[in-house]
């Protein structure tokens, strides 16, 4: 019988690993296949040929949980071919992986301590992956404990803290399959608090403010081309509102649902009071931006919030002024598109309207767990994510809606969300959707309300640094184990017989 390869048991670990992440709801099963891959990383004969099995089962799990990045070029460039270049973000993302492994397995000396090693220095990559201009932090290994009461635990630590539940945990199956019970064991008990902690959160207990929040349908890529107008996008939103509305709300539109010139006061015919995105076009020396605006009723604009993390090869363009811009110059022409970098947000701040802060943040920002956090500690009192999800669709909607119910949580902050093209409506600060449409034609409207709430977690108060401390502490685990407790001894100090 055929020696099957170790990279390509690898890969079908990458892939049953996929199998269990959003929006799938079998998270619970995650620690299998990666205890799985975390040993055929560990027990590799070199530092390379580790490295190169986590790169096959990160590529392959990447493959997977992104197969919806496929059809998107597709319908971008609109030619079938081009929907590879989707496999290029696929190895980048198992690279990524491929070089913390090569790292643990030099630093550890032996199997069962590359395993802890590998363990922390997930967390800590998936840390590092939301950092810089190219942060693209999909998946994160904690969101699969969502359907489950243990993600209650992001609010002390962060979703690093629960992918820290599971990469430990899947380190302690494979010592518990060595032979070595006693870390499974303690995994368990962990476990075990972190279950009792979830099944005793409780919602939190302020004021309501009624909202009314949109989904609609709108063609993405003709508004991108210039084929459907602002003007009708607005007009129809504006009768849609103007039919629901009920007294006392604050409407919410999508990301970039109304448009203004640079340092335009007012909105006029905005159904204020209200949030908006607010998308300004290039104007001389100054830039297009994305930003979210709160409006009064006589359709001032009265404070305003840009985005702050822009999606990257979206709305960032490495080298667009520079090498590359021939490669892009040809890619506006084709597409008749404006790839012109947008500005990201110098700081953010809560939108203020009728005396309640709103923690306002755009699209893409949900997958940032700093943007919500930041802006409770400025002492936002409800979460609102204008966003706009008609560019793709399949899984990534549905984990881009994941991905921001675990910031309720970890802010313990109600959520509404309107949309083009998502998931529109309210989740609660335990992170349950309470009112949500996900489909359907035409502009649809949601009445919501959610509750003002103040006080800070201590994910708020503290960040991911909890979590981050303990991956390091894996790591460190892992470069103790199998090493000897004392220096060898010299063959000058033997007895001699």
């Amino acid at each position: 019988m055929p020696r099957v390869s170790p990279a390509l048991l690898a890969a079908l670990c990458g892939v049953l690993l996929a199998l269990t992440l959003p929006p799938l709801p079998t998270g619970i099963l995650a620690p299998l296949p990666l205890a799985a891959l975390l040993w055929l990383v560990a027990s590799a004969p070199t530092a390379r040929a580790g490295a190169a099995r986590m790169l096959a089962g990160v590529t392959a799990l990447s493959a997977v949980h992104l197969w919806w990045l496929v059809p998107f070029l597709v319908a971008l460039f609109g030619l079938p071919p081009l929907g590879a270049l989707a496999g290029l973000l696929y190895v980048l993302e198992g690279g990524f992986f491929a070089v913390m492994a090569y790292l643990a397995c030099r630093i550890t000396p032996s199997p069962a301590g590359r395993v802890w090693a590998l363990a922390g220095g997930w967390v800590l990559l998936e840390w590092l992956r939301t950092l810089g201009p190219l942060a693209f932090p999909w998946p994160t290994l904690g969101s699969v404990l969502l359907p489950t009461p243990l993600i209650q635990v992001a609010d002390l630590g962060g979703v690093l803290l629960c992918s820290l539940l599971i990469t430990g945990a899947a380190a302690a199956l494979v010592q518990a399959a060595r032979g070595q019970r006693a870390p499974l064991l303690a995994a368990a008990v962990v476990w075990l608090a972190a279950l009792g902690y979830g099944l005793t959160r409780t919602p939190g207990e302020g004021p309501t403010q009624p909202m009314l929040v949109m989904r609609s349908d709108f063609d993405t890529f003709a508004r991108a081309v210039g084929s459907l107008r602002p003007e009708q996008q607005f007009s129809t939103l504006l009768q849609a509102t103007t039919a629901a509305r009920q007294p006392g709300e604050v409407v919410v539109w999508s990301e970039t649902a109304t448009s203004a010139f640079p340092g335009q006061p007012q909105i006029p015919a905005f159904p204020g009071p209200g949030i908006t995105g607010l998308g300004t076009p290039a104007v001389g020396d100054e830039p297009r931006r994305n930003v979210a605006v709160s409006v009064d009723a006589a359709g001032t604009i009265l404070s305003r919030s840009e985005k702050a993390r822009l999606v990257p090869f979206g709305e960032y363009f490495p080298l667009y002024s520079g090498p590359l811009r021939p490669l892009y110059g040809l890619i506006e022409r084709t597409l008749n598109i404006d790839l012109a970098p947008i500005p990201s947000a110098q700081s953010i701040r809560p939108l203020s309207l009728q005396g309640i802060l709103y923690g306002t943040y755009i699209c893409y920002d949900s997958v940032f767990s700093w943007v919500a956090r930041d802006l409770v500690r400025q002492g936002a009192q409800v979460l609102v994510n204008p966003s706009n999800d008609g560019w793709y669709n399949g899984w990534g909607v549905s984990q881009h809606f994941w991905m921001g119910r675990i910031r309720a949580i970890e802010t313990r902050r109600w959520l509404v969300r309107s949309v083009n093209d998502g998931v529109a409506g309210a989740v609660d600060d335990l992170g349950r959707p309470v009112s949500t449409v996900a489909a359907g034609e035409g502009v649809q409207t949601l009445h919501v309300r959610p509750r003002l709430l103040s006080g800070q977690t201590l994910f708020v108060r503290l960040g991911h640094v909890p979590a981050l401390l303990l991956a390091a502490l894996l790591v460190v685990l892992g470069w103790g184990v199998g090493r000897p407790l004392s220096p060898p001894v010299t063959g000058s100090a033997l007895p001699r017989r």
